[in-house]
C-alpha cells in the first residue's frame, strides 16, 4: 500500500513506513522508479510507502539542460546502464539534444500533490508516470496542462486536474513535501528511510538494485 506522507511519527502504526524522497526530474529516480514499483508489489503487505518531492532544482537553481546539466547527455548513458530504463527517443533527440528543456522540481511536485490528496495509494505510481513524461515521452516539467493527459489515466478529470495545477493550495502542499525533505537532511536522490516505532532512520541514499532493497527492508522488520 502507498500512503499520503505523514509528518509526526506515530508508534501506534501496524505496519513500519517508507519514505521515499524522490524528486521528479531526477534521472537516477527515473532508472531506481522499477524497483519501487516491484518493492511495493512485494511488500505491500510488510510496509506502507510515502512518496515525498525533494525539490531537486527550485527557484534559482532552475534553468534549462544546456544551463544546469549539461552533463545529462552523457550520464544518461550511465542510468541506462545501470538501471536498465531506456530514455524515450522523444527526449535524446529533442530536448536532450537541444538542450531546451527547463528543469523545474516544482510543478511535477505541485502534480504529485494533487494525485496525494485524492489518490494517496496511486502515489508511486504516479511519480513514475512523472519520470515517463520528461524522460521517454520528452514533455518539460514546466508544460501545466500536459499534466492532466497522465493523471486522466488513473481516473482524473484532465480539465480539473489543470485548474488544481494553478491552484495555490497545492503549490503549498508541495512546499510542504520540500520543507519535509530538508527537515529529514535529505540532500540527494532517491533517498529512503524507514519509519519504525517512532524511530526514523536512513535506509539508501542513492540507486541500488531490488534485491539490496529488499535486504535492507527485511533487515529492519
Amino acid at each position: 500500500m502507498v500512503s499520503d506522507i505523514v509528518y509526526n511519527n506515530n508508534t501506534a502504526m501496524s505496519k513500519p513506513k517508507i519514505l521515499y524522497i524522490y524528486d521528479a526530474i531526477c534521472g537516477w529516480c527515473f532508472g531506481f522508479s522499477p524497483v519501487m514499483a516491484r518493492f511495493s508489489d512485494e511488500y505491500a503487505n510488510k510496509v506502507d510507502i510515502a512518496v515525498v518531492s525533494g525539490g531537486l532544482k527550485l527557484g534559482d537553481g532552475v534553468g534549462t539542460i544546456s544551463e544546469i546539466a549539461a552533463f545529462l547527455k552523457d550520464a544518461y548513458l550511465d542510468v541506462e546502464a545501470k538501471t536498465g530504463v531506456k530514455f524515450g527517443e522523444a527526449f535524446v533527440n529533442g530536448p536532450l539534444e537541444d538542450g531546451s528543456m527547463v528543469l523545474n522540481s516544482l510543478p511535477p511536485a505541485i502534480a504529485l500533490s494533487i494525485i496525494k490528496e485524492r489518490y494517496p495509494e496511486k502515489a508511486l505510481e504516479f511519480a513514475g508516470m512523472l519520470h515517463k513524461m520528461i524522460y521517454v515521452d520528452g514533455v518539460g516539467p514546466e508544460n501545466y496542462a500536459a499534466y492532466g493527459q497522465y493523471a486522466a489515466t488513473l481516473g482524473y478529470d484532465e480539465a480539473e486536474f489543470y485548474a488544481k495545477m494553478l491552484n495555490p493550495v497545492y503549490f503549498e502542499m508541495a512546499q510542504r513535501d520540500f520543507a519535509y525533505a530538508k527537515s529529514l537532511g535529505v540532500r540527494s536522490y532517491p533517498t529512503l528511510l524507514i519509519e519504525k516505532g517512532g524511530k526514523m532512520e536512513v535506509l539508501a541514499s542513492g540507486y541500488i538494485s531490488y534485491e539490496r532493497l529488499a535486504t535492507l527492508v527485511d533487515s529492519k522488520l
